[in-house]
């Protein structure tokens, strides 16, 4: 980590993208408050341009997963 938290000086970072109703995301934002494995948290909306993007690049990595496969 860039810096230390509650003591600690590593971490697991996780990128998770879901779509779901808004009660959903509050739910959710509860567990991870109480769960004292997780440090911090961001939940962040995503427009129309970053699903856009987001796609592109699930593609471009897919691409590159099967051209290592192929050769």
């Amino acid at each position: 980590m860039a810096y230390p938290i509650q003591k600690k000086s590593t971490g697991f970072y996780f990128l998770v993208e879901f779509q779901a109703e808004g009660n959903v995301v509050a739910d959710m934002e509860l567990q991870m408050k109480r769960d004292e494995r997780i440090m911090r948290f961001l939940t962040v909306r995503m427009d129309k341009d970053h699903l856009e993007y987001s796609e592109k690049r699930r593609a471009k990595m897919g691409e590159k997963k099967t051209a290592a496969a192929e050769a």
